[in-house]
Parts: structure tokens; sequence; C-alpha cells
């Protein structure tokens, strides 16, 4: 399965450094919204903290359309919800990855053999959702080649469809972000993608947000729809793509290196103060879905 990383590298570099490319139109259809979501979700364990915030909704939208389907408020790493690795690799066992007053902090950090490694933590198998609102509230890391992500993706059969809702690349080309007095690179941009299927990219944009992501917590989301996908940064409408995308997806927030970041080297800072750090992951389905796949 190493291939296919170094595919969806190669892909990444070409297509999501574009701006603006226009997306597929597509037919609708009738939206998913059955008990098993509903179901799984419940399976989450919440407390004090999580059950306030079941009765938030999705930044910037009405309150009215959605019902919580999915709140991980991060008071503990609950391993009913979350694993460690994606599917085709095994967990790697030097630690860089936590839970701390209510934050997921996951660092860049050298493993036993000298090497920087990705962490991925997923709900596949777990939790996965066709449709809704998906939403995270974070704060990227810095360094030369980091490469924090938020996405839905699902692997049936051979099929890889995917839904890229925040892919930063601190190390890249400007705007992708800048270099400060420290010779560390920050974020300043990053890029949003939705892929058909491994390779075949349905419309990507690079945002640039005009300020240094790994300084404050932001929110970044997606409204998946039966034919539309559309994205947003804190509250704020950035881009659409009109495309058909019906597998359920389960949910992925992870720090992988390389792509348009470029290699880790040694500039870039390691150990927990350089988190990826998550408040929040929090998932919505269509109260009305009737109405959404008109």
């Amino acid at each position: 399965m190493q291939n296919l990383r170094i595919r969806k590298n190669i892909f990444r570099v070409v297509v999501v450094g574009l701006f603006a490319v226009a997306g597929f139109s597509a037919c609708g259809e009738a939206a998913y919204f059955d008990d098993k979501t509903l179901l799984a979700a419940a399976k989450t364990k919440r407390s004090a903290k999580s059950e306030t915030a079941a009765a938030k909704t999705p930044f910037g939208q009405n309150a009215a359309s959605y019902v919580l389907t999915f709140s991980e408020e991060f008071d503990s790493f609950n391993r009913d919800v979350w694993n460690e690795h994606i599917w085709y690799e095994k967990p790697n066992p030097t630690k860089n990855f936590a839970v701390e007053k209510g934050v997921l902090k996951i660092w860049p950090q050298r493993d036993a053999t000298g090497k920087f490694f990705n962490r991925t933590l997923d709900t596949d198998g777990k939790f996965e959702q066709k449709y809704g609102y998906f939403e995270i509230e974070a704060k990227l890391s810095r360094g030369k080649g980091t490469w924090p992500a938020f996405w839905l993706f699902a692997h049936p059969g051979n099929r890889r469809p995917e839904i890229d809702i925040l892919e930063a690349y601190p190390g890249g080309v400007e705007p992708w972000g800048y270099t400060d007095a420290d010779g560390i690179s920050r974020p300043t941009a990053y890029g949003v993608t939705v892929w058909r299927d491994e390779g075949v990219s349905a419309g990507t944009r690079q945002f640039d947000a005009g300020k240094d992501l790994s300084a404050n917590f932001h929110k970044y989301a997606v409204k998946w729809e039966p034919h539309r996908q559309t994205f947003y940064f804190d509250g704020k409408q950035i881009y659409t793509v009109e495309a058909e995308m019906t597998d359920p997806m389960f949910i992925l927030v992870d720090l992988w290196f390389g792509s348009s970041s470029g290699e880790p080297d040694a500039t870039t800072p390691q150990g927990k103060s350089n988190s990826f750090e998550v408040n929040y992951v929090r998932a919505w389905q269509f109260r009305n879905p009737v109405a959404q796949a008109q």
C-alpha cells in the first residue's frame, strides 16, 4: 500500500497547487440519513464538556437545519472512536500524540530510525457518514515538511473517494507559507480538494487565509450535499465543487510529511510545543434530507 501514498503525494503536488480548478457537474440522489450513523454516534463517550458541545451547531450555519451525529471534544483519547494509524500501515510505537486539557495534539517527532513519521488518527470501521456538515477547530503545526490535514475518505474495493477539508503545507512556496526570523516555515494558506477516485480530482483550491494559521485556532469545514461540496473557513464560504459523491466516508485527522511542504529537516521543530492542535471534531446530518437532495 506504500505505492498508494506515493501516488497520492504526487497527485497532490500537481493538483492541490492549482488555484480554483472548476468542478464537474453531476446529478443528485436521495440523501443518506439512516439509523446506522446515529447509533454509531451514540456510542461516543461524552463528558459534561461534550454534552454542552452537543447543543452547538455548525459555525455560521442555520441551527434548525442540522442534527448532531458526531462530537469529539477530546476530554480523553477514545479508542472506541479513533484508530492510531491508517488501515494499510502499522502504528509507529514512538509517541507523538496526546490529549491534554481538552485538546488533541499531534507533533513532529523522529522515531528510532531517526526519521520523521506520519501519524494518522481516523474513525475507519467505527464511524462513517454520507452527506452532512463536518467541522474542526484547529491550530496548525509549523516547520518545513509538515503536512497537517483533516479529511473524509473511503476505500470500497479498489476505489478511493475523498474530500480534503484542510491540507496545509508550511514549507511550500509562498503563499503556502513564509519563513520567520528564526528560519521556521509557517502556514498562511491551505488546500481543499474533492477526489472522485485516486488521482481523479473533481475540483481543488489553494486558499490564502492571509494570516499565520499556526498562531491561533480557526474553523475548517465542509457542507457535503448529494451533488455539491461547499468549503468554509471560519464560517466564510471559500469554494464550491459540483460533484456527486455517494460513498459514506470516515473521518481522518493526521500529521504527515512531504508533498508540497517539502521534506522535513533540521529546521523543523520537534516535540509537543509544535503540535497540530485540535479543540474538537464534529459532524452533523441534515435535518431535512429530502430538501437537500433536490
